[in-house]
């Protein structure tokens, strides 16, 4: 019996305000616990939220990104559930009347193209931290994270795979980075996912019961977790047995889910509108506004590159898989010149990022800047240095030995491309392996390779090859 997944993700994006969304409370990671909680945070008698204009606006942008309605009024609700780390006993959230809907998201898997459609992307605040290491057998509360703004952005249940799961999220990722919106860190817990899984047999028409899984916090994770349902769901199934609608956690030890809880309704959570907050009106003003501080979005930029640096496509969506990675790559071409475009980006998702890899660095770390990658790619494109010899010279240059001019220079690793003095070296090699050279003249034409080798050992790497190509075809042919 064939089986169809069903999924759908709920994905808690952090956005990157300095105060929380209705309190003057400081949003910067890595504080001691509870010193970033004000009275409002903490739900003190007496006190009043006030909202963040710039979460709104942030919100706003992220609607345009996906082409969805943003919606003229959006009202915040008040979610009603029972944990020690929310202290006032509910979350401010939207419920009926969210302030972004109905959008989606394209994404590419196995080279094929599929739409993702993007129900709602609702503002809320977080809740705190419980915190269950270091206490013996108790638990301690952070709020510190209690209030900080969030939109959850809630996917139709389109996605078929773990692997359009990844697709998604990553595509979701770069975009809230792109529009500087979010920082995506998902180790700090900018950007998390819960997944919604579902099994159906091939053919039927409606959803399965499905689970939550709560919390997945990197894409290795989040395909993890999915599989790891997807199978215990069938096979739960095909035992006889249903499955029970709840919402799970994700162990990363074991890559197994586990139950946490029954799943809740909406109707268990009393939403109700905040009687504390106003509803929130945008203006076509306030959208044209949102919509002049846009940035090139990734899909834009990836089609854009291929039209101006005649990339191919998939180079193209390398390139633009993050916002810091196109700019250093723009700023590389810049110096470089459109002519070694090409050129530039074998050298940027080749040698730099396997170096950037290895160090576990981001590219706006890296070692080597856009103008001095930009410096070694011009030596190789005017012949100065082989590409065999630029290798060479782009490990001195990650350890800080200089730039590729300096380190060309100080060891003596200039290519020899004059052809009176590769001759002269040429004639040497041949008249050193004659038995070679008669084997190769009675037709063993792979012997060529052989003279190549040897002109190149003897000029240390430094001879052009195409020059010696050129000049030892005349030659043995004579």
């Amino acid at each position: 019996m064939s089986w169809e997944v069903v999924i759908g993700l709920e994905v808690h994006v952090q956005l990157q305000t300095k105060s929380k969304i209705f309190s003057g409370a400081s949003t910067a990671y890595g504080a001691e616990p509870n010193t970033q909680a004000c009275a409002i945070d903490l739900g003190m008698p007496g006190v009043l939220p006030v909202l963040n204009e710039e979460a709104v606006r942030m919100a706003i942008k992220f609607g345009l990104s996906v082409d969805a309605d943003i919606a003229p009024r959006c009202v915040f609700a008040r979610k009603h559930y029972f944990y020690p780390d929310l202290p006032k006993g509910y979350q401010i959230s939207q419920y009926e009347l969210p302030i972004v809907a109905n959008g989606h998201l394209d994404i590419e898997v196995d080279g094929e193209t599929k739409r993702i459609g993007i129900t709602r992307a609702h503002l809320e605040e977080d809740a705190g931290k419980s915190m269950h290491e270091g206490f013996g057998s108790g638990s301690g509360i952070d709020l510190n994270r209690a209030g900080t703004p969030l939109i959850e952005i809630v996917s139709e249940p389109d996605i078929r795979s773990a692997a359009e799961a990844v697709a998604y999220l990553k595509k979701l990722h770069s975009l809230v980075r792109y529009l500087e919106i979010c920082d995506g860190n998902m180790q700090e817990g900018s950007f998390r996912c819960d997944a919604n899984v579902s099994v159906r047999r091939q053919g039927a028409t409606e959803f399965g019961t499905r689970t939550e899984t709560k919390n997945l916090n990197s894409f290795r994770f989040v395909e993890k977790a999915i599989n790891y349902e997807i199978e215990r769901q069938i096979d739960v199934i095909e035992s006889g047995g249903e499955v029970i609608q709840e919402t799970r956690l994700f162990n990363t030890q074991t890559g197994e889910t586990r139950a946490m809880r029954s799943k809740e309704e909406a109707n268990d959570y009393r939403y109700f509108p905040d009687p504390d907050l106003l509803p929130v009106v945008t203006t076509e003003s306030d959208i044209i506004a949102a919509r002049t501080t846009m940035p090139e979005l990734p899909d834009a930029k990836r089609d854009r590159f291929v039209e101006q640096y005649g990339l191919s496509a998939y180079d193209a969506g390398v390139l633009t898989s993050t916002r810091e990675l196109a700019d250093y790559y723009e700023q590389a071409v810049e110096y470089a010149g459109t002519v070694n475009a090409k050129l530039t980006a074998n050298w940027v998702m080749g040698d730099l990022a396997a170096s950037l890899n290895a160090d576990g660095l981001d590219i706006g770390e890296s070692k080597v800047d856009a103008k001095a990658l930009a410096g070694l790619v011009m030596r190789i494109a005017d012949n100065t240095i082989s590409g065999k010899i630029a290798k060479d010279v782009f490990i001195a240059m990650w350890a800080g030995e200089g730039s590729a001019d300096e380190i060309i220079e100080s060891k003596g690793l200039k290519q020899i491309t004059d052809p009176d003095a590769l001759g002269k070296i040429l004639d040497e090699v041949i008249a050193a392996n004659p038995t070679q050279l008669e084997q190769y003249r009675s037709g063993k034409d792979k012997l060529f390779g052989y003279f190549v080798g040897q002109a190149m050992k003897a000029t240390k790497g430094k001879a052009n090859p195409g020059e010696v190509n050129r000049l030892l075809k005349e030659k043995l042919q004579g």
